[in-house]
């Protein structure tokens, strides 16, 4: 007969029970277990740096219960011990925060030797022990979890843990990918501006994301964006940036997707100019831009955010340029947004193929037919200039 197995509920799932959240995938933690009896039993093994095994009917996975030991910096520097005689609670007490501490029984008894269920109700952010300071991935998921629950506190022996962390040089073995990973679930949080002051506190934002500016103004646009649901570029771009190529370079460094790199280096550009055009067309004759073309302008403005080929994109600067205003400016930022939108639309119905097709006939070839093109567009947006100030007008 093989031996008992016992098997526990832990992390996550236990802890958004206990917050009435809905809970995502169960982990399962297995005490006085071996690899083998595992593998016995149907378990298929997955872990690489300690053993995980998916389970034979559910797939949800199992770890052996285990313990670990600092043995180099950064968050790979850590030797882990799993083994029968590990109890559940030193399990529990590797991990970082005493709302994640919890354990559940397979009749449904909590098992919370760190007092975890009174700092959900407290809504404190404490850690368990002072090994919270070995792994700065801890720090950055702390501050996460600040932003996902704002109504969350760090507890003030965790703030001075923090900065011990970071004073220490911890944050500085952080690989790129691994501190944007939790930055960018941190920015698609709840009040996204609570990660920043959190790592501002502390001193690891200096270290992690010295590049954005993040004042209040900025921080304030950033929550505007999370309740608006926007999308991950979106609210990336408008973290402050003081010009798009430190916005790219601080992207590029961080291992960003391209889609985000791209948008922050073009709304750092254009957010300005974007900002500085009329809400509304003026009649033909008193053309706004002190006399300039305003379809030469807005062609050019077109051209520079590739906005004919990659329109999504020019639709996500015009959200992040919206959501970059406040008050009064925000309803006249709208307005603005909606004309550029009416007019991309008029220039991108253009039937350039006729355009290109009559250059072509009237002896035209290479550049001269892409100027051709160009021409085509430009009258376009004359026509819809021109018909929205007789609108207007009347």
């Amino acid at each position: 007969m093989m031996p008992a197995v016992q098997l526990f509920v832990v992390g996550g799932a236990v802890r958004d029970r206990l917050l009435g959240q809905p809970a995502g995938d169960r982990d399962w933690v297995a005490v006085g277990a071996t690899p083998e009896e595992l593998l016995a039993r149907g378990y298929r093994p997955v872990g690489k740096d300690f053993p995980v095994f998916l389970h034979p009917h559910t797939g949800e996975e199992v770890a052996l219960a285990r313990t670990e030991r600092k043995s180099g910096r950064g968050y790979h520097g850590f030797t882990f011990h799993a083994a029968p005689d590990v109890t559940l609670e030193q399990d529990l007490a590797r991990r970082d925060l005493t709302i994640n501490a919890m354990a559940e029984a397979p009749d449904g008894t909590l098992i919370d030797p760190f007092g975890g269920e009174r700092d959900l109700r407290a809504g404190v952010l404490r850690h368990v022990s002072p090994a919270f300071a070995e792994d700065p991935v801890r720090l950055l998921r702390l501050a996460r979890f600040a932003a996902r629950w704002p109504r969350f506190t760090v507890a003030p022996e965790t703030e001075a843990l923090l900065v011990r962390l970071v004073e220490a040089g911890e944050v500085d073995a952080l690989v790129a990918e691994r501190v944007w990973q939790e930055l960018a679930r941190g920015l698609m949080a709840t009040r996204p501006s609570r990660m920043f002051e959190v790592l501002r506190r502390c001193g690891a934002l200096a270290r992690l994301l010295p590049e954005p500016r993040l004042d209040a103004a900025a921080l304030a646009q950033l929550d505007r964006a999370a309740a608006a649901g926007a999308a991950p570029p979106v609210r990336f771009a408008l973290l402050g940036w003081p010009d798009g190529a430190t916005a790219a370079r601080a992207a590029e460094r961080l291992r960003a997707p391209a889609e985000v790199r791209e948008l922050a280096e073009l709304f750092a550009r254009e957010h300005e100019a974007i900002a500085a055009w009329p809400a509304a067309s003026s009649p033909p004759a008193s053309r706004p831009l002190r006399g300039a073309d305003e379809a030469q302008a807005l062609l050019a403005l077109f051209e520079r955010c590739d906005a004919l080929r990659r329109p999504q994109r020019f639709e996500a600067l015009l959200a992040a340029c919206e959501l970059a205003a406040d008050g009064a400016a925000a309803q006249a930022q709208a307005a603005k947004a909606a004309r550029l939108r009416r007019l991309l639309h008029a220039v991108r119905a253009t039937d350039t193929a006729e355009a290109a097709d009559a250059a072509g006939r009237a002896g035209a070839h290479g550049p001269q037919v892409g100027e051709a093109v160009r021409r085509a567009r430009l009258q376009a947006l004359r026509s819809a200039l021109d018909a929205a100030g007789s609108r207007s007008e009347a």
